[in-house]
């Protein structure tokens, strides 16, 4: 089969230029059967995989336009991590997706260390998300009068808002005036669905009543205040998504054994990395929140371009008396659901219920376990490289070589 390579569009595309629609989007197996074998010609390519795996492609709408099948992403189990918190308690075991390799074994290390501490203590501080518009006035005068209107007028707006949703319900409103402009951040509770769209739709709503009533001369939905799927020094005061902080006390003994560390070298490390983190300008301060948020995200169908606010946070490792380490997370805009978008899609709701997070109710109990992962990411990792075994670390995991040419490593003991 012949590959065809387009290098610029033509100044009158073809339709059959066009990626296929069909009826209704075309959800249909056949339809995506179709859409699948009309890019295999083009592209001179067989989709074997794309079109193997069992999701039911009826399934897909509403989640992606244009379907032809689906990734596989490799899925790994770590484990077992004792929490303790008010909605994830007991020992997880947590699935992984991710082509890392060294990773799923890192994280395990970690838990492993952590459960044998007692578990990580997790705390879930507020839960809520939220949209920013901005509003528009002639002046700083009117902006001024603008925001005392807002409180005055925080009943009718609510209704407004809260007449489009069943689930949705605007908490409060936070003004900030910019010039002539005032930017609102509305601020709802989502209950266990990410609700992106629910509160656009609702604060779109309210911001039409407000228009309405002569309060402002215009607006736009979107102010980027907000931080939606974007990394921003707004989010480490929280609000958008789930603020939840986890931490442990490591003994003296644990972490020699099983960590190869001290406390001291922890905390060292710790002091070292800070300085480089505020000469790259970070915001927050850790060592890898997205790589354990992006394998947990894509194993439990959550949307992953929230890892860029959801990984906006901070890691403390403190030298005790004694010898002892206490480390904490910090996550103050952690973005998790467990109803809507992808989480009932085949192999994703299968691993919420392996974690026991499926469907409503859920969604606070994930936030937990998902801030007990990565204090145990951090672990592990701030520990390969306190003790020089992160490059050995990835020789012996995370290298695609033929494994006769693989030397051994001394692996960190996890059991």
């Amino acid at each position: 089969m012949a590959r065809t390579t387009v290098t610029a569009f033509p100044s009158a595309m073809r339709s059959a230029d066009l990626v296929p629609r069909f009826e209704e989007q075309g959800y249909g197996d056949a339809q995506v059967a179709a859409r699948r074998r009309w890019i295999e010609e083009r592209a001179g390519v067989v989709l074997r995989h794309v079109g193997a795996a069992p999701l039911p492609t009826p399934a897909m709408r509403g989640k992606v336009e244009n379907p032809i099948g689906v990734a596989q992403v490799p899925l790994g189990l770590a484990g077992p991590l004792l929490v303790h918190g008010e909605h994830a308690r007991g020992l997880f075991y947590v699935p992984l997706a991710t082509n890392e390799g060294a990773l799923v074994r890192s994280y395990e290390r970690g838990m492993v260390t952590l459960t044998r501490a007692g578990g990580a203590a997790v705390h879930l501080y507020l839960d809520e998300n939220r949209v920013a518009p901005a509003f528009f006035l002639d002046s700083v005068e009117e902006a001024y009068r603008f925001v005392d209107e807002l409180a005055a007028d925080f009943a009718e707006i609510r209704a407004a808002a809260e007449a489009t949703t069943r689930h949705g319900r605007l908490l409060r409103l936070e003004p900030r005036a910019v010039g002539r402009e005032v930017m609102v951040n509305f601020c709802y509770s989502t209950g266990d669905a990410h609700g992106m769209n629910m509160i656009v739709r609702a604060t779109d709503a309210a911001c039409r009543w407000i228009i309405a009533h002569g309060r402002a001369r215009g607006y736009s939905i979107f102010s980027g205040l907000d931080g939606e799927k974007q990394a921003g020094g707004g989010l480490l005061a929280g609000g958008k998504g789930k603020r939840v902080v986890a931490g442990a006390r490591l003994p003296a003994r644990l972490l020699q054994t099983y960590l190869h560390v001290s406390a001291g070298d922890l905390a060292e490390l710790w002091r070292h990395t800070v300085t480089g983190k505020i000469q790259a300008g970070a915001i927050g301060y850790n060592g890898h929140y997205a790589n354990g948020l992006a394998a947990l995200f894509i194993a439990c169908g959550q949307d992953v371009a929230n890892l860029a606010n959801s990984a906006v946070g901070m890691t403390q490792f403190e030298e005790l008396a004694g010898g002892d380490l206490y480390a904490s997370v910090t996550l103050p805009s952690l973005t998790v659901a467990t109803v809507g978008g992808g989480t009932a899609l085949g192999t994703a709701h299968e691993c919420l219920e392996l974690l026991g997070c499926a469907g409503a109710g859920g969604a606070r109990k994930l936030a937990e376990v998902a801030a007990a992962t990565l204090l145990a990411g951090e672990l592990s990792m701030g520990a390969a490289l306190a003790s020089g075994e992160f490059v050995n670390a990835h020789e012996t995991y995370g290298r695609n070589r033929p494994e006769a040419d693989l030397k051994p490593a001394p692996a960190p003991e996890t059991s």
